[in-house]
């Protein structure tokens, strides 16, 4: 694979942008999503994390005019890895480094070979298609998991990305409502790990699924409820320093332009996260909270602005970049009801 940072673009009308960011110095995959606008946005800066907005920009990413308007730090550029695709949500390299696409607008996980490591991607090649919704994708122990709406599959492929087994490993995850991706990650125990968001903007889930993370064996046996009361964590990585699990939530709307912020957490076996009657720790909802609801809820690491809507992160402490790169990287989707729209760009923390 060529050095960059890769990222998923999506256009409304299903054309895709597929960019690599990179530097001289090497690459780090990121597996986010952004959105057809780029803006620059305001900063919420916590006691323990400083936030530095690394990529932004001002004009509508659709053609090699629009990379040109992406804003980057000294070092850094941006060329067009492959177009045309159909709402790419998440994306990860296999194991011998190809890119791998969850393309959610055509109901398929692509792969987009770079044999040459020219920087860009040579053909589209479809791995797997049919599938309800797909989001997001991950390689372990010689196997592709994805993240379906409804399910969780499980592929091999053989040399040739042909499909050699396919197995659903996790049937039954409830769909419909306002959140219908499905995040995966195996987490530092080996465990797999799903993330289901909330049916709604704000309103008291009688689904133990809704609004929660789950966790299974790798085979999808054992499922259990492990964090509850996040709206919609859509993000999901392992925090290589500490082995926790971090997440970005995204939460409720209606409560004004700066309320309540972003978040990201570590998360907690067993921990409440608030949601919907503690927002982000210490608000009390206007619907559904009371005195005292935000006590003993998990605190956030992080409080970003509101309505940003943070999704990818992804964390980095190779060689390859300098040092001041080492950290954690978050893509944000953008606004879609603030007064004055925010977000549309990725920061480094």
């Amino acid at each position: 694979m060529t050095p960059g940072l890769y990222m998923s673009f999506y256009k409304q009308n299903g054309s895709g942008r597929h960019l690599p960011w990179s530097t001289k110095r090497g690459r780090i995959g990121l597996t986010i999503l952004l959105v057809v606008v780029i803006l620059l946005a305001g900063l919420l800066y916590s006691q323990r994390h400083q936030i530095h907005l690394l990529i932004s920009g001002s004009h509508t990413v659709g053609g090699e005019e629009g990379v040109a308007d992406v804003h980057l730090p000294p070092g850094f550029q941006a060329s067009v890895f492959y177009s045309g695709l159909s709402s790419p949500r998440f994306i990860t390299f296999s194991p011998d480094g190809t890119l791998f696409v969850a393309e959610r607008g055509k109901g398929s996980i692509v792969a987009l070979p770079d044999p040459h490591h020219v920087g860009k991607a040579q053909k589209k090649v479809v791995v797997v298609s049919g599938l309800d919704d797909p989001t997001s994708l991950l390689f372990y122990d010689g196997a592709l998991y994805v993240g379906e709406q409804s399910r969780i599959s499980r592929f091999t492929l053989g040399p040739d990305l042909k499909v050699t087994t396919r197995q659903v490993i996790v049937p039954n995850v409830p769909t419909g409502g306002n959140h219908t991706t499905r995040t995966i990650l195996v987490g530092p125990d080996g465990n797999l790990y799903l993330s289901i968001g909330s049916t709604c903007n704000d309103c008291v889930e009688s689904d133990p699924h809704r609004a929660a993370i789950w966790v299974y064996h790798l085979d999808g046996s054992g499922g259990r409820l492990y964090s509850r009361g996040l709206r919609n964590a859509v993000g999901m990585a392992v925090n290589p320093w500490n082995r926790q699990i971090w997440v970005t939530v995204n939460g409720r709307d209606y409560m004004g332009d700066n309320t309540p912020p972003e978040t990201i957490y570590a998360l907690q076996d067993g921990g409440n996260y608030g949601w919907p009657r503690c927002q982000a720790g210490d608000l009390i909802d206007p619907n559904y909270g009371h005195s005292g609801d935000c006590k003993g809820v998990m605190q956030p690491l992080l409080k970003m602005q509101a309505h940003s809507a943070p999704l990818g992160l992804a964390f980095y402490n190779a060689p390859q970049f300098p040092q001041r790169y080492h950290g954690l990287f978050v893509a944000f989707h953008g606004s879609w009801n603030r007064s004055i729209p925010t977000g549309f760009k990725v920061v480094f923390i």
